[in-house]
C-alpha cells in the first residue's frame, strides 16, 4: 500500500518524469503487440501460377525457334493464361499461416506493464526527489557539517562484549581512573589508564586518556600517539568519523600527508558522507601502494568494492599472495601429522601478525576457520569476537566474518 502511495505522490509531485515513463511503456508495448495483433497475408505464389507463367515463356521460345505456327501458339497462349487467371483468382494459404490472436497481446501488454512497476517497486525509489550533481554535493556537505559528535556517536554505538578479567585487575584500573585525573599532567598515569581502557573495550575511556596523553606532550607529540587516538576515536563512535576526529586526521595529514591511517580514515569520512567517489580515490591509491598487511590498508580492502559499487566504478581489488609454491610443494610431501604440525604453525603465524599488523576480514575470517578445523573452539570464538570490533562498520566485512563464524560453529544464533 505504501508502494502505490508514494507512486502517487511521485506522479503529482514529478508529472513529466511519469509522463515520459508512460509514453516509453506504451511505444515499447507497442513494438512488441502490434506485429501481434496485423494479421498475416496469404501469399500468392501458388506452384500452379509459377507452372502456367513457365509456360507462357515455353510457348514464346518455341513460337521463335518456328516449333509451332502462330495460330497454335495462339490456341495455347489463351489456354494456359485462362488457366493462370483462375489460379490468380484463387490464392493459397501457405501452411502455418495463423491467425491473429488478441488474448496473447492482452497478455504480452499485462506482462510489460507488470514487469515495468514490479522492477522499479525493487529497484526504484518512488518519491525520491530528482538528485542532479550540484545537489548531490551539496547534500554531502550537509551531511558532513550536521554530523552527530564523538560524545552523541559513542553513546549510540553498540556496547562491546564484555571481557573475562580477575576481580583484583578490574579493581586496580578502577583506582586508576580516580588516580589519573587527580594528576592532570602525569604522562605515565594517563598513558597506563589508556592502554587497560584497550584491555577492558572501554573505547570511549581510552580516547579521552589518549587525547590527554597528547595534551600533556603538546607539541612534541608524535604522530604515533595522534594515530592511535584516531583509531580509538572511531572505534569509540562505532567505526564513525566524529568532527573531532576529522580534526585529528587534518592534523596528522598536516604534519604527514601519506600518513596510511589518516588517509584511510579520510576514505571512510568521505565513504560515510554519500561521497564514494573519493573514498575510491584515496583507497585505491593506498591499497596498491601500500602493504595489504597494514591493518588501514586491509580495512580500505574489505569496503572499497562496496564504495567502488555506489560510486559506479568497476573496480577490483589486487589479489594479496597466498602461500608459496615451496609450502605447497613441501605439504604434499608430508605425513598427517606432519602437515597438521605445519598447519598449526601457520594458523600461529597468521594470529601473531592479525593481533599486531591487523588485516582484512578474509585473513581474520580464514584465521576462524583454521582454528574450528584444529578443533580449539575457544581460539576461534575469541577471534571471532576481537574481529566484530575491527569490522563492526563494514557490512561486507561482517558477512564474511559471520560465514566464517558459522562454519567453525561458534555463532552464537
Amino acid at each position: 500500500m505504501d508502494f502505490w502511495t508514494n507512486i502517487l505522490n511521485s506522479v503529482q509531485e514529478n508529472p513529466v518524469f511519469w509522463m515520459v515513463c508512460a509514453v516509453l511503456t506504451l511505444a515499447v508495448t507497442a513494438l512488441m503487440i502490434i506485429p501481434l495483433l496485423r494479421p498475416k497475408e496469404i501469399g500468392d505464389d501458388n506452384p500452379d501460377i509459377a507452372i502456367y507463367r513457365a509456360q507462357l515463356a515455353e510457348i514464346d521460345r518455341d513460337l521463335e525457334r518456328q516449333l509451332l505456327a502462330p495460330d497454335e501458339a495462339e490456341r495455347a497462349r489463351t489456354e494456359v493464361a485462362r488457366r493462370l487467371l483462375a489460379a490468380n483468382n484463387a490464392p493459397k494459404a501457405p501452411e502455418g499461416a495463423a491467425t491473429p490472436t488478441r488474448w496473447l497481446s492482452a497478455a504480452v501488454t499485462v506482462v510489460m506493464l507488470g514487469s515495468g512497476f514490479g522492477i522499479y517497486q525493487m529497484l526504484g525509489a518512488p518519491g525520491y526527489p530528482d538528485l542532479p550533481l550540484q545537489a548531490r554535493l551539496a547534500a554531502s556537505e550537509e551531511m558532513r557539517a550536521n554530523r552527530p559528535s564523538q560524545e552523541a556517536l559513542e553513546a549510540a554505538a553498540p556496547t562491546p562484549p564484555p571481557v573475562e578479567v580477575p576481580d583484583e585487575y578490574r579493581e586496580a584500573i578502577e583506582q586508576l581512573r580516580i588516580i589519573a585525573p587527580s594528576r592532570p599532567d602525569d604522562l605515565e598515569a594517563w598513558s597506563r589508564l589508556a592502554f587497560h581502557e584497550v584491555e577492558l573495550r572501554n573505547y570511549a575511556g581510552a580516547a579521552a586518556a589518549q587525547a590527554r596523553v597528547i595534551a600533556i606532550q603538546g607539541e612534541e607529540v608524535e604522530i604515533v600517539e595522534l594515530q592511535r587516538l584516531m583509531d580509538l576515536m572511531v572505534i569509540a563512535a562505532g567505526g564513525l568519523v566524529s568532527p573531532e576526529a576529522e580534526r585529528v586526521i587534518g592534523n596528522v595529514l598536516e604534519r604527514d600527508p601519506g600518513n596510511i591511517a589518516a588517509r584511510y580514515y579520510l576514505g571512510a569520512l568521505y565513504n560515510q558522507t554519500d561521497r564514494p567517489d573519493l573514498a575510491l580515490r584515496i583507497w585505491r591509491e593506498i591499497i596498491e601502494t601500500g602493504d595489504p598487511s597494514n591493518f588501514h590498508i586491509a580495512s580500505a580492502r574489505s569496503q572499497v568494492s562496496d564504495a567502488a559499487f555506489r560510486a559506479g566504478v568497476e573496480y577490483a581489488v589486487p589479489e594479496t599472495r597466498g602461500p608459496t609454491f615451496e609450502q605447497m610443494d613441501a605439504a604434499s610431501d608430508m605425513t598427517a601429522e606432519e602437515r597438521q604440525e605445519m598447519i598449526g604453525g601457520m594458523v600461529s603465524g597468521l594470529a601473531s601478525r592479525l593481533a599486531t599488523e591487523g588485516g582484512p576480514a578474509q585473513d581474520w575470517a580464514r584465521l576462524i576457520r583454521a582454528y574450528g578445523v584444529l578443533g580449539d573452539q575457544e581460539a576461534a570464538r575469541t577471534v571471532w569476537t576481537e574481529a566484530q570490533q575491527v569490522f563492526v562498520s563494514s557490512m561486507r566485512g561482517m558477512e564474511i566474518l559471520t560465514n566464517a563464524a558459522r562454519d567453525a560453529g561458534v555463532l552464537e544464533e
